[in-house]
């Protein structure tokens, strides 16, 4: 399938186009799709109202436009109007959740950007893994088990820097960038606040950490209810439940240890308040991690970050930072505190920017 766009100052002059464009497709049998869909995107403007035609072949692409011209709706196309001066766009990072095995196959055969900044995330992660993350990606029978912490925030990490490069790729460019905890190492790489190299250093060295001593002795609960709601409900049970991270007005993370969750749960539901488990059996952002402090600030004392050429929001402090902060006492900090991830992006409303791409292999935030 490919898209033929179609624009016009106004509602009359798009479907005038549409009208034109069919005709002129029809009368010309020598035309490929391919060869019209280039045509339209690099020799057209884009104006402010603009209709988008799913093209399967030529005869369903014409009656589309005749759909289109007549101001008749059809499935086979996306219209809407662009309003106003655009908003700066915000590139987001998640962090666990979104991964699947074979989440990059189709782009791994696709696109030669993605597949070059996949391997080069792969080359830096060999010295420190005895697997392949492409194997991975690619959904190969010989691919490290996403069972495995260490092998799904990496994975992740190295498709989330690979999925911006394709957005770059075809013109779109970040004004800013924005990570929800692990999320915030493949953020720091996009904005170039820490290399390939130091990325995956950060990422392997810190999971591998929570997969020798966390693991096993927590979980996360996504509680549908506002943070200070979550608050109340939490208070109970003292260190043994924390917020992790304050996603939007009605959507709190809490971790904690697993028979304190369990309750929590049952509160939950004693309330009618929706609750579920997250797929992790570790405790993020709560006391649990001070634990593991020394191991990852002694693991990551030689990570080298700098100043980056895109604006990094963090969702540590809820505000734009310089990323040349970005040592292993962050990392640390990182995924011991709350993540900030609505103050954050409200931060970032208030700055001007409209428009948020979620760079993940599954949409988790967005």
């Amino acid at each position: 399938v490919m898209t033929w766009v179609v624009s016009g100052r106004s509602d009359a002059a798009l479907r005038a186009q549409a009208g034109r464009l069919a005709g002129f497709v029809e009368q010309r049998s020598e035309l490929t799709v391919a060869d019209v869909a280039r045509s339209l995107v690099e020799t057209r403007s884009a104006l402010e109202h603009r209709a988008v035609v799913l093209v399967a072949d030529r005869d369903a692409a014409v009656g589309v436009l005749r759909s289109v011209a007549e101001g008749v709706p059809s499935a086979g196309v996306v219209s809407g109007v662009v309003s106003g001066e655009p908003g700066r766009v915000v590139f987001v990072f998640p962090g666990q959740g979104s991964q699947w095995l074979g989440m990059g196959a189709g782009l791994w055969e696709s696109s030669p950007v993605f597949r070059e900044r996949l391997q080069e995330c792969d080359a830096a992660l060999s010295s420190l893994v005895d697997w392949s993350v492409t194997e991975v990606v690619r959904g190969l029978p010989t691919a490290a088990s996403l069972d495995d912490v260490v092998v799904v925030q990496a994975s992740l990490w190295a498709v989330m820097v690979s999925l911006a490069a394709v957005w770059r790729s075809v013109g779109i460019e970040p004004g800013a960038v924005i990570g929800h905890s692990q999320g915030e190492i493949a953020a720091a790489v996009v904005a170039g606040g820490l290399s390939v190299e130091d990325g995956a250093r950060v990422v392997v060295l810190r999971a591998r950490a929570i997969a020798q001593s966390l693991s096993g002795h927590g979980g996360m609960v996504s509680v549908a209810a506002g943070a200070e709601r979550v608050r109340e409900l939490i208070a109970g049970w003292g260190e043994r439940i924390s917020i992790a991270s304050v996603n939007g007005p009605s959507s709190t993370v809490v971790s904690g240890e697993p028979d304190a969750l369990d309750d929590l749960m049952a509160a939950c539901e004693s309330a009618g308040i929706r609750a579920r488990r997250i797929a992790v059996d570790y405790a993020s952002h709560s006391p649990q991690v001070e634990s593991i402090r020394e191991q990852v600030t002694d693991a990551l004392a030689d990570v080298e970050p700098r100043t980056a050429h895109v604006p990094f929001y963090s969702t540590v402090t809820g505000s734009l930072i310089d990323t040349s902060g970005l040592d292993a006492g962050y990392w640390v900090t990182n995924l011991r505190q709350e993540v900030r991830f609505d103050a954050t992006v409200r931060e970032l409303l208030a700055d001007g920017f409209g428009y948020f791409v979620e760079c993940s292999p599954h949409p988790v935030l967005t």
